[in-house]
C-alpha cells in the first residue's frame, strides 16, 4: 500500500515554505531586505534556531543572500535572466527595441485579459491606486515619477493575472527597460500632447479592467503599446532627420 507514517513537519521547513512562496508570488522583492532576525521569529512564531536553520537553507539555494553587518535580503534572482553580452547587444540594435514591444503587447494583453477574469477585488484596488497616483504626478509634470509609476502600473496587471511565471519574466524585462537598456522612458513624457494621450491610454486601461471587460482590458493595452512604438518609431525618424538638418545648415553656412 502507498502510504506512509505521517512526519510533523520541521518549524524550518514551514519558514522555507512561506519565504518560498512570498518571493515566488513577487511579495518579496529582489533587493529587498528581510526583518531583523529578532522581528521575523515573532513574527512566523518560531524559534531563532529554526528561523536560522531556514535562512541558511534559502541562501545555499541562492534564494537569499546575506549582506555583513547590513542584514538578510531577497537575492538577485532576476539578474541571471539574460547575460551581460545580450544585454550589450540589445541596446546596441534598433530593431531589439521595436522586438520588446511587440513581445510586451503581446504578454501584458494576456495579462491584462487575465487579470479583468482572475484578478481579486483587492488586485483592482492595487491598480486603480497606482492610476491615481500618475493622475497626480501627471498634474506635477515630473517625467521620472511618471515613467516610474507606468512601470509599477503595468506590473501590477501582470501581478493581477495570477501567472508567476510571468510575472517573474516581465520583471526581468521591466528591470531592463528601467536601465535604459531598451530606451529612455522619461522621452516619452517629454512632450504635452504624448503625456496626455499615455494618460488616456492608462486610464482606458484601467477603466476596462475595473469593469472586469477582458476584450476591452487587452485591446486597450494593445491599443497603448502600438501608440508607444510608434511615438518611438517617430522619434527615431525626426532625431535622424534633424542630424542631416544640422550638416546641411553647417555645409550652407561654410559656403
Amino acid at each position: 500500500m502507498p502510504f506512509e507514517p505521517i512526519q510533523q513537519e520541521k518549524l524550518s521547513h514551514g519558514v522555507i515554505r512561506q519565504i518560498e512562496e512570498l518571493i515566488l508570488r513577487g511579495i518579496l522583492r529582489p533587493g529587498e531586505r528581510l526583518p531583523s532576525e529578532r522581528e521575523l521569529s515573532e513574527r512566523m512564531g518560531v524559534s531563532r534556531p529554526s528561523l536560522r536553520e531556514a535562512l541558511a537553507d534559502l541562501q545555499e539555494r541562492g534564494l537569499l543572500a546575506s549582506r555583513a553587518g547590513a542584514g538578510v535580503y531577497v537575492a538577485d534572482v532576476l539578474g541571471s535572466a539574460f547575460s551581460p553580452a545580450l544585454i550589450k547587444l540589445f541596446a546596441s540594435h534598433d530593431e531589439a527595441v521595436f522586438d520588446y514591444l511587440s513581445f510586451r503587447r503581446d504578454m501584458e494583453g494576456l495579462a491584462a485579459e487575465r487579470a479583468a477574469r482572475l484578478a481579486s477585488d483587492t488586485d483592482l484596488k492595487v491598480i486603480d491606486a497606482i492610476f491615481a497616483k500618475m493622475e497626480a504626478a501627471h498634474q506635477k509634470r515630473n517625467p521620472a515619477d511618471e515613467a516610474h509609476l507606468d512601470a509599477d502600473f503595468h506590473l501590477s496587471i501582470i501581478e493581477a493575472s495570477h501567472n508567476i511565471v510571468m510575472l517573474h519574466m516581465m520583471r526581468s524585462m521591466y528591470e531592463l527597460l528601467r536601465e535604459g537598456v531598451f530606451y529612455n522612458r522619461a522621452i516619452m513624457f517629454k512632450q504635452r500632447m504624448t503625456r496626455d494621450a499615455l494618460l488616456d491610454q492608462h486610464r482606458a486601461i484601467n477603466e476596462a479592467l475595473q469593469a472586469r471587460d477582458p476584450e476591452g482590458a487587452r485591446a486597450a493595452v494593445e491599443t497603448h503599446l502600438h501608440f508607444v512604438k510608434t511615438a518611438l518609431s517617430d522619434q527615431q525618424k525626426a532625431d535622424r532627420n534633424e542630424t542631416f538638418a544640422q550638416k546641411r545648415f553647417e555645409h550652407e553656412v561654410k559656403r
